[in-house]
């Protein structure tokens, strides 16, 4: 017994032993670098504050710091030790948890985990990595074997330089959001140094080349780099000559380490770094007025100094709210232009081109005619007119601004200043005759149309009932486009006889309007599904006005006659422009990047912005049109469904077009947002390789390309993804951006797709894009045999009827159909 007892003591004792002695080596500090195989989390270093590796100087550290509104949830930092001031960070759209991992994987592939996803990576494919070094400057490199430099901090930073850093053209500092969810850039653009607005179109607010505290050491030079050295912040052009000195502090130190941060009020501030556990801040920031940046106080409001703040006296009854929630919604009424007052000023003004030189009643046509516009200024020296589809804080000038300033307002948002003292009685009369007035118009109306219902059906053959139940529909349509007669779209198509394309539900034809308005007019062709299609595009394209969705001008609903008269749009849809192996229709990189975006502008604003959410459900490069600047604009919205906004999902009696159709399709989940999402995402990879999403003539590897694209991805090779025809650099962030963007939009998971909204922003890199996780197997050979048996059919470009059974669950909401 006593022996037994022995040996269970000591096993015990050598278990403790290794268990301590596992947990100690856990929590110990690497100095200078970590070597691949290395892997931990906040919970490991928990007694090192969550930090795990430190500069061999002991002021830098690297590891997991607490976010600041939540102490549960924690971002990968490099931070200065002694001022606790972060000058990186890996994973700031993305906090993880304590027990979310680190990993150094020992292949060199570097990632920081958030569950089962990755929301950070470094990967260096086909290199041999040594290991992970974090340097006396706080610059935290990934070595090779030979010791080179495969990829370091300071050249992706995030909303903090340091003394030294390079900062060139082609990186950007971000701040963080704002409390109205604005963030602000930092970045060099055109031999310039710029500060913006992230705004949907950025505003820029600040520039060093127009900074008068800079000193110039030689002018005519273009900026490409800069960097903080001792006191100054200096300005390079490509052959490193020393072009502009901006100097923030006296002091002269030669040996302070100094950082600049771009703040989430819009301000650069200057901080040198000092030993103690303090951080001094300069006097000085950037730009010098209080009211310089966009958001000194609330959109609207002015500003003339610090915390001082106040609203024009032409919103002041309306809490400085114009009434216009989204700007290119009519349906709570109309709008109106109101001055905001003489003398004002605005941040933008100094630093954007005019959108037209006119007189002020054209500035205010121009402006009150674009439903994105919410506010314009007109120079009266030069005839200048600016017109702003976002505005932030307004500014007061003492000495006059020489601008006339006018703000769009709704027209029933009106405030009452003018009116004398008013009892109940003046307010609810205007209230009572409205009433009464519209009531009585309503009635006539109604009356109105029945006697002409009458008397046409007295004189007019018997049609069919559908045809005359579609017609009175389409008749007390409120808020339509214009109404052409048969006879008007057959003239100004020289009787259909320029052919323009061939859609899934008629053609489409070249025409001209007397007054010389160019015209693309669909000719719906089939009665069932045509009709309805008409009655989706009219009801919901003629009122949804926006700068990347194409407009429908009018329509014709004459007997069985159903047409659509919509813009013209000079250069086509983009499928003649990306599957065309002529040089001569080849679109530069620049130019297909700005489609992809605009095609996202366009979609966010049907899923966000309108008072009922709107699916597409047919997105695809023949649905993407081009103006005669390449501007994009989605087409087609036949196939629209409208969603309130209290339902997230909804099952659809809509058809898609194959090959661009999400999973869900397939698969009896609900359809929602997210299916555009994903076809989306296969325009987006057909747009960056320039060619079809699935092609039987390729190799079996390649032949299902967005599978082809993960695979190119987890291994590094960009290029293959890229069109060979692109004179293109495959290390652009913008590039490398597109395509994990695209890789996320095509998940088959929809909980992984981000929304259109958040697509916008990261293509804009105003947020982060994580390594999106690899699509399953079972999904790739899914659409794989999908799309094989679709080739096989002939073409994968016909719209397929999703009405059966093997596309829609039996289980369906109520709701429109």
């Amino acid at each position: 017994m006593g022996t037994g007892n022995l040996i269970h003591l000591i096993g015990f004792f050598l278990v403790s032993l290794i268990l301590i002695s596992k947990t100690c080596m856990a929590s110990i500090q690497s100095i200078g670098n970590i070597r691949p195989g290395f892997q931990g989390a906040q919970m490991t270093f928990i007694d090192k504050n969550g930090l795990f590796l430190l500069s061999n100087n002991s002021d830098f550290a690297f590891g997991f710091r607490t976010t600041e509104n939540d102490v549960t949830l924690f971002l990968l930092v490099i931070m200065h030790k002694a001022s606790s001031k972060i000058i990186w960070t890996a994973n700031r759209g993305s906090p993880v948890a304590n027990s979310d991992n680190f990993v150094f994987k020992k292949d060199g592939e570097v990632y920081l985990q958030k569950g089962g996803s990755v929301v950070w990576s470094v990967n260096p494919s086909g290199v041999s990595v040594s290991a992970m070094e974090l340097r006396d400057s706080g610059n935290l490199v990934l070595l090779g074997n030979d010791n080179k430099v495969l990829w370091q901090s300071f050249s992706h930073p995030t909303d903090t330089l340091i003394s030294n850093q390079d900062f060139t053209q082609g990186m950007k500092l971000v701040s963080a959001p704002s409390a109205n969810n604005l963030s602000y850039v930092l970045e060099i653009k055109s031999g310039d140094v710029v500060l913006s607005a992230g705004f949907p179109t950025p505003q820029p607010y600040w520039s060093m080349g127009r900074e008068e505290r800079k000193t110039i050491n030689k002018g005519g030079g273009e900026v490409t780099s800069a960097s903080l050295s001792a006191n100054s912040w200096r300005f390079y052009d490509n052959n490193k000559i020393f072009l502009w000195q901006f100097i923030f502090s006296d002091n002269t130190d030669g040996n302070a380490t100094w950082i600049a941060v771009l703040a989430n009020d819009g301000f650069i501030s200057f901080y040198n770094l000092q030993d103690g556990g303090s951080s001094t801040a300069s006097n000085t920031k950037i730009p010098n007025s209080p009211c310089s940046t966009p958001e000194p106080c609330d959109a609207y409001y002015i500003c003339s100094g610090i915390n001082k703040c106040q609203c024009p006296s032409v919103l002041s009854s309306q809490n400085c709210k114009t009434g216009i929630a989204s700007p290119c919604n009519h349906s709570k009424g109309s709008t109106e232009l109101v001055s905001a007052g003489d003398g004002l000023n605005y941040f933008a003004l100094g630093f954007v081109p005019p959108s037209s030189k006119t007189d002020l009643n054209g500035c205010k046509k121009a402006c009150l005619g674009n439903c994105s516009c919410l506010a314009m200024f007109f120079q009266n020296s030069s005839g200048n007119c600016f017109l702003f589809d976002r505005i932030g804080s307004l500014q007061s000038s003492n000495q006059g601004s020489g601008f006339v300033s006018y703000i769009k307002i709704l027209s029933n948002g009106g405030s009452d200043t003018n009116n004398g003292g008013s009892g109940s009685n003046k307010k609810h009369f205007p209230v009572v005759v409205i009433i009464v007035v519209s009531t009585s118009v309503v009635i006539l109306g109604l009356l109105y149309v029945a006697i002409r219902y009458v008397r046409k059906k007295r004189k007019a053959p018997e049609s069919p009932q559908e045809t005359s139940e579609e017609d009175n529909f389409l008749e007390n349509l409120s808020g339509m486009p214009v109404r052409f007669t048969y006879r008007d779209l057959q003239t100004a198509t020289n009787n259909f006889s320029v052919k323009l394309g061939q859609g899934g539900f008629g053609s489409v034809y070249q025409g001209v309007l007397p007054d010389g308005t160019r015209l693309a007019v669909k000719k719906l062709e089939g009665i069932g599904q045509g009709k309805k299609e008409f009655r989706a595009e009219v009801s919901i394209i003629g009122s949804i006005h926006h700068l990347h969705l194409v407009k429908l001008r009018g329509f014709c609903a004459e007997g069985t006659h159903r047409l659509l008269a919509y813009e013209y749009m000079a250069n086509g849809s983009l499928d003649k422009w990306i599957f065309k192996k002529n040089q001569e229709f080849l679109l530069d990189w620049e130019t297909r990047f700005n489609i992809a975006l605009g095609t996202a502008k366009g979609l966010a604003y049907l899923h966000e912005d309108c008072d009922q959410r709107i699916i597409h459900c047919d997105i695809k490069p023949e649905n993407v049109l081009l103006d005669d600047n390449y501007h994009a604009k989605v087409s087609d919205f036949g196939l629209a469904k409208l969603m309130t906004r209290e339902q997230s999902h909804v099952f659809t009696t809509l058809r898609g077009t194959r090959g661009y159709l999400a999973p869900e399709w397939i698969t009896n989940y609900a359809i929602s947002e997210k299916s555009d999402v994903y076809s989306y995402g296969m325009v987006l990879l057909e747009i960056i390789g320039g060619r079809k999403n699935f092609d039987p003539n390729e190799t079996s590897d390649k032949a299902h390309f967005p599978s082809y694209a993960f695979k190119m991805m987890e291994e590094g090779k960009l290029r293959n993804i890229l069109d060979s025809r692109l004179n293109i650099d495959e290390q652009s962030d913008r590039v490398y951006t597109a395509v994990k963007v695209a890789l996320w939009c095509v998940q088959e998971d929809m909980s992984l797709r981000p929304s259109m909204t958040k697509v916008v922003q990261m293509l804009e890199g105003i947020c982060p894009v994580p390594q999106p996780p690899t699509s399953s197997p079972l999904g790739a050979r899914l659409y794989s045999s999908f799309f094989k048996s679709i080739s096989e059919e002939g073409t994968s470009s016909g719209p397929s009827d999703c009405n059966s059974d093997a596309n829609l669950s039996a289980v369906r909401l109520s709701g429109p159909r």
